[in-house]
Parts: structure tokens; C-alpha cells; sequence
């Protein structure tokens, strides 16, 4: 009797302690802490994409079934203009020349225009595409 009587104590100290500092942040929502917006542009609206390669090497670049790989020299801006609008999804592959990682930056410069900065990085495999949802949503992947 006494082991189940003190088992009981135990049990419901170690529970009065456990009430007394949780923690009512724990049920919060995420308004603090949610990060960054993701970047999204009106469904169906015409954008342009601006690329910057701030690499010291070559960077390809290729729009799937529609343009053939594009070559960015080092420190070179180029513009593509997206004619029909964000349906359906855009991609946009990129990759170095000589097989090294990139940081792709995405920021929208505008109202229309969606800019990626490109940058070395030491981390393997880094960024390979942009994506475009038809709901105006930029993912990178």
C-alpha cells in the first residue's frame, strides 16, 4: 500500500510541475516566426523575367520546349519576357557551365517583373530551376 501511495505523490507532483511551466506560446500561431512571404504575382499576368549572373563563370540557361539553352557570360543582365502570362506553369533551368553549385536570389523588382540574381555557393547540388505555378506562386527548386 505504501508504494502505491507513494507512486500517487510522484505522479502528481511531476504533473503539478509539468502544468506550472508550460508554456502557452506552444499553441501559438506562427505570426512571429513565419519567415519570409513567398513571392506571388496576379494569375494569368504577363511578367518578365530578369536574370544576373554575379558569378565568374558561364551560366546556361533554358525555358523547357520553348528556347534552346541560353548562354549568361559573367556580370551579364538579360530580360525574357513570359508573353503568356503565368498559365500555364513557367520553368526556368539553370546551370553552370563547369558543373558548380548556384544561389539563385528570386525578388520581385515590380509590379511585373521578377529578377534572379545568381551567385556561387559551396553547397552541392545548390539551385537548379525556378517554377512558375499558373496561380502566380514562385517556387525554386
Amino acid at each position: 500500500m505504501s508504494k502505491f501511495v507513494s507512486a500517487t505523490l510522484i505522479a502528481t507532483a511531476l504533473l503539478m510541475l509539468s502544468a506550472r511551466y508550460s508554456s502557452p506560446t506552444l499553441a501559438g500561431t506562427c505570426a512571429s516566426k513565419c519567415g519570409p512571404r513567398s513571392i506571388q504575382f496576379k494569375p494569368g499576368q504577363n511578367i518578365i523575367l530578369e536574370v544576373i549572373n554575379n558569378t565568374y563563370s558561364s551560366i546556361k540557361l533554358q525555358k523547357p520546349y520553348t528556347t534552346s539553352p541560353i548562354t549568361l557570360q559573367p556580370g551579364q543582365k538579360l530580360q525574357l519576357e513570359q508573353g503568356d502570362g503565368t498559365e500555364p506553369n513557367i520553368s526556368l533551368l539553370f546551370w553552370n557551365e563547369a558543373g558548380l553549385p548556384l544561389k539563385a536570389t528570386v525578388s520581385k523588382a515590380n509590379f511585373a517583373t521578377l529578377r534572379v540574381e545568381f551567385r556561387p555557393t559551396w553547397y552541392a547540388p545548390g539551385d537548379r530551376a525556378i517554377y512558375i505555378l499558373d496561380d502566380g506562386r514562385v517556387n525554386m527548386l
